[in-house]
């Protein structure tokens, strides 16, 4: 399986948490097939909101959600 990640963000409560404010608005940037590749357009999402600390990016491990018995594997 491939190991899935999705990068998306968009405005929080409070900048220290994950709760959007409205999951309507949510920014999704894609979805990659390696981490590299999600943590260039996370790095790219986040910089160009930098001076809004209510926005937020993530990334999120998709293939660890598909198949949450196998343990996390390095890269």
């Amino acid at each position: 399986m491939s190991k899935l990640h999705l990068v998306f963000g968009g405005r929080v409560k409070d900048p220290q948490a994950l709760d959007f404010t409205d999951l309507s608005k949510i920014d999704f940037v894609g979805m990659f097939d390696n981490y590299a590749d999600a943590e260039d357009a996370w790095r790219g999402a986040a910089q160009r909101t930098v001076d809004d600390a209510e926005m937020r990016y993530v990334v999120v491990h998709l293939h660890r959600l598909l198949e949450p018995e196998n343990p996390p594997q390095p890269g």
